[in-house]
C-alpha cells in the first residue's frame, strides 16, 4: 500500500505538532488522511432565476437596488437592515442582520450579487453574504470542511492545497483500469483534486462519482468475502426432500402462490439442498403470504427427515401460527405443538420427550424453546419471526440446539432494498414483494384533532356492523415536555364518550406479560370492542374483526411504524379504515401523513422513510451493521450501491481477482480487513 497512509502530516509544509495535534481530533495522522478528508458540503455561488429555487433553499443572485435601504437597531448591539432589490423580473426583499455597515454601500440602481435563504412565500432573501457590485465570482462551488479547536475552514483548505502540492502525485490508484475505462471515471489524482478545488458542479458531479463508487466497491468487496468465507466454511445439512410431493402440497393450498412467494419458496429450497448452512431474511409485507412460505419449507424439512422450530415473540402470535400451521396441514400426518411459559408440569414434561425422541415435526414456541432443558431429535431448520425483537444471542442458542440447521429468519417490517444490501450484506435476502389478490386494500384518511367527534362516529358505525377497533397513542402518561395524546387519559375519554355501549380495553408496555396476553384475549374473543393502546399491538396481533385503526398524534411515528400499525386491521373479509389524527407544524410531517394516504405498498413506504428520515434514524441510532461513508450516500446513490455489489460478486467468484496483479491492491485491502479470519465466524 502506498507509503502515504504512514507518513505524518507534519512532512507537509506549514503543519507543525500544535496543529498535527489539533488535526488529530478530527481523524487525520497521516498525509492520506489529509488528502483524503473530503469538504461536508458545499456553498453553491452559481447565478439562480427565483421561477425555479424551492422554498428555503440556499440560492445567489443578482439584482439591482430599489429605493432606500431601511436600518432599526433592537437590544444590545443588534440591527436589522432591510433593502428591496429588482432580481430578474421580480421585486425582492433583502434582509441582513448585524450588518449595519451594509447602509452605507447599498445605492439605488447600482448591481449587488445576494446570497441567503429563499422565502418563497414572502418573497424574501435572508442574506448571508452581499457582494457589492455584479456577479464576478471565480470559484461557482466552494467546500466547507468540518473542523474542530483552533482550526478554520480556510486553514484547512491551506493545508489540503500544500498537501496535494507536495503528496498528491503519490496517491494510489484503486480501481483497476478496466473499471475506471467502463464507468468513464475520472483518476483517483484528478477526483479528490476536484473534491477539494471544484472548478464547476459538472466536475464535481465527476469527481463524486469516483468516490462513491470506490466506497461502495471496498464496502461490498469486504462484506461479500465475509459471507463468501462464511458460506464456504459453514457446514450444515444437505436436506434431501422429494419435490414430487411437496409440489403436491403445495398444490393442495386453498389458494394459488403469488409470484413472488413462488420466487422465494425456490431461493429457500436451493438453499436447504446445499451443503452449507443456509442463513437467509424473508421479507414480506404484512398480509404477504411469509407464513404459507415457512409452512412449505418446514414441510420440505420434514419430508427430508429433520425436524423444524418457529421461534416467535409472543404467546398470542405463537398460537395463532400454531392454529394457521394445523389448518395447512390438517390433511398429513404431522405432529405440530406448541411451548411456551404458559405450557406447565406433566405437559411440558411429556412435550419435551417427544420433542427429544423426534415425535413432533414442528414445534412453535416464544423464549422457551431456547431453554436449556428443551432438546431436538433432528432440528434441520430454524425460523425466527420477527427477527429483530431477539438479541443475536438468543437467535444463536435456538441454532445450536442442532447440529447446524438451515436458518431463515422473517420480518413484516420492509427494509429498503438499499439498507438490505448493507446492513444485512452478509445474509441472502428474499422478499416477497407482491401481495394476494383479492385482498381488500386499507383506506387510510389525514384528519386534524378537532374533527374527532366525526372520526369517532366513523368508529361507533363500525362497532353497530359487529366490528372492532385499535386507537394507537404514542405515551403511556401526560407528559410536561410533549404535548400528546396518552393511553390512559384517551381510555378515559373515549368510556365516557360510549357511555357502556361498547367495552373499551387498554394495553400498554407498563403491564405484565399475563396482563397484555389477558387484555389481548379479551380483545381477540371481542369482549372488548374498542382497544386503546401504545404501540406494544404493533406486531403479530391477528384480529380479522378489527376494522378501524385510529392512530393519535401521527405525525409522531415514522411512516414504517404507521404502515405496521395499519397492518393489524385489513386481515377479514370486511373493508378497513386507518385514520391519522395529525396536526403536522413541519413540512416533513404533512410530506409523511399525504405519503401515507396514497400508498399501502411497504416497501414504497420504507424507501420514502429512508429518504425523509436517513439511515441512522431508520434503524435507531445504536443499529450495528449501517455503514457512514465519506462521500457517498446510501439513500441517494443506490444505484452505485447496486453496480458496486454486483461488480464485487463477480470480482470474488473469479479466479482472476486472486491471482492477476490488476487486482493487487484490492485484493491486499479484502486481505487486511480481516474478514477472512475464523474468529469472525458466529
Amino acid at each position: 500500500m502506498s507509503n502515504l497512509k504512514k507518513l505524518p502530516v507534519t512532512e507537509i509544509k506549514g503543519i507543525g505538532e500544535e496543529t498535527a495535534i489539533a488535526l488529530s481530533t478530527m481523524g487525520i495522522s497521516t498525509v492520506e488522511d489529509i488528502l483524503l478528508y473530503f469538504p461536508y458540503r458545499y456553498e453553491d455561488f452559481r447565478l439562480r432565476d427565483l421561477a425555479d429555487v424551492k422554498h428555503e433553499e440556499k440560492i445567489t443572485v443578482e439584482g439591482e437596488v430599489h429605493g432606500e435601504p431601511s436600518l432599526m437597531y433592537y437590544g444590545r448591539k443588534k440591527s436589522r437592515l432591510t433593502f428591496r432589490a429588482y432580481v430578474g423580473r421580480y421585486l425582492v426583499k433583502a434582509v441582513c442582520f448585524n450588518r449595519p455597515y451594509y447602509k452605507d454601500k447599498l445605492h439605488i440602481n447600482e448591481s449587488v450579487t445576494i446570497t441567503g435563504k429563499w422565502d418563497q412565500h414572502r418573497q424574501t432573501i435572508t442574506v448571508s453574504e452581499i457582494h457589492f457590485g455584479p456577479f464576478n465570482r471565480q470559484q461557482e462551488v466552494e467546500p466547507i470542511y468540518s473542523v474542530k479547536g483552533n482550526v478554520t475552514v480556510k486553514q484547512m483548505r491551506r493545508f489540503i492545497a500544500s498537501a496535494i502540492k507536495q503528496f498528491g502525485n503519490s496517491l494510489e490508484e484503486l480501481l483497476p483500469f478496466e473499471l475506471v475505462k467502463k464507468y468513464k471515471l475520472p483518476s483517483r489524482f484528478e477526483a479528490m483534486n476536484v473534491l477539494h478545488f471544484p472548478q464547476s458542479s459538472n466536475y464535481l458531479k465527476q469527481a463524486r462519482r469516483y468516490f462513491v463508487y470506490e466506497e461502495f466497491l471496498l464496502f461490498q468487496l469486504k462484506i461479500q468475502a465475509l459471507r463468501k468465507y462464511k458460506r464456504e466454511h459453514s457446514k450444515g445439512i444437505t436436506q434431501h426432500f422429494n419435490s414430487d410431493v411437496l409440489n403436491e402440497f403445495i398444490e393442495s393450498l386453498p389458494f394459488p402462490l403469488t409470484n413472488a412467494q413462488n420466487r422465494v419458496v425456490n431461493e429457500i429450497l436451493r438453499d436447504l439442498s446445499t451443503p452449507y448452512r443456509m442463513n437467509r431474511l424473508l421479507q414480506g409485507d404484512v398480509g404477504s403470504g411469509k407464513t404459507v412460505v415457512a409452512a412449505i419449507c418446514l414441510y420440505a424439512t420434514i419430508l427430508s427427515g429433520f425436524q423444524g422450530a418457529l421461534m416467535v415473540p409472543t404467546e398470542i402470535l405463537a398460537e395463532q401460527h400454531v392454529h394457521s400451521l394445523k389448518g395447512l396441514f390438517q390433511q398429513y400426518d404431522i405432529s405440530i405443538e406448541l411451548l411456551s411459559s404458559s405450557v406447565k408440569g406433566k405437559k411440558r414434561r411429556l412435550l419435551l420427550e417427544d420433542l427429544q425422541e423426534g415425535k413432533i415435526n414442528i414445534i412453535v414456541g416464544t423464549h422457551a424453546l431456547i431453554q436449556d432443558d428443551v432438546n431436538f431429535a433432528k432440528l434441520g431448520l430454524v425460523i425466527t419471526d420477527e427477527q429483530h425483537r431477539f438479541g443475536v444471542e438468543q437467535r444463536r442458542v435456538l441454532r445450536e440446539k442442532g447440529f447446524n440447521p438451515d436458518v431463515l429468519f422473517m420480518t413484516a417490517t420492509p427494509i429498503p432494498r438499499t439498507l438490505a444490501i448493507t446492513a444485512f450484506g452478509e445474509m441472502d435476502v428474499s422478499t416477497i414483494d407482491e401481495m394476494p389478490a383479492g385482498r381488500k386494500v386499507i383506506e387510510t384518511y389525514w384528519a386534524k384533532h378537532q374533527m374527532i367527534d366525526r372520526v369517532l362516529a366513523f368508529v361507533e358505525k363500525e362497532l353497530q356492523l359487529g366490528r372492532q377497533a385499535y386507537v394507537i397513542c404514542p405515551l403511556i402518561e401526560e407528559s410536561e415536555k410533549i404535548d400528546v395524546q396518552n393511553a390512559i387519559d384517551v381510555h378515559s375519554m373515549l368510556t365516557h364518550f360510549y357511555n357502556g355501549r361498547w367495552q373499551v380495553g387498554l394495553m400498554h408496555g407498563r403491564l405484565t406479560a399475563d396482563e397484555k396476553e389477558d387484555v389481548m384475549r379479551q380483545f381477540s374473543e371481542n369482549e372488548v370492542q374498542i382497544l386503546v393502546s401504545t404501540t406494544v399491538v404493533e406486531v403479530g396481533v391477528n384480529v380479522p374483526n378489527a376494522t378501524m385503526m385510529v392512530i393519535y398524534d401521527a405525525e409522531r411515528f415514522g411512516l414504517s411504524q404507521l404502515h405496521q400499525l395499519r397492518g393489524r386491521v385489513g386481515r377479514g373479509e370486511h373493508q378497513s379504515y386507518c385514520i391519522l389524527l395529525a396536526d403536522p407544524k413541519s413540512e416533513n410531517g404533512k410530506e409523511r401523513m399525504k405519503i401515507m394516504t396514497e400508498t399501502n405498498d411497504g416497501f414504497t413506504l420504507s424507501e420514502k422513510d429512508l429518504e425523509l428520515r436517513g439511515p441512522g434514524d431508520f434503524f435507531g441510532r445504536k443499529q450495528s451493521g449501517v455503514p457512514e461513508f465519506k462521500v457517498a450516500d446510501m439513500v441517494h446513490d443506490y444505484r452505485a450501491l447496486e453496480v458496486a455489489r454486483q461488480d464485487a460478486y463477480n470480482m470474488l467468484h473469479s479466479e482472476e481477482f486472486w491471482v492477476d496483479v490488476n487486482y493487487e491492491t484490492l485484493r491486499k485491502i479484502v486481505l487486511e480487513s480481516g474478514v477472512l479470519d475464523g474468529d469472525k465466524l458466529d
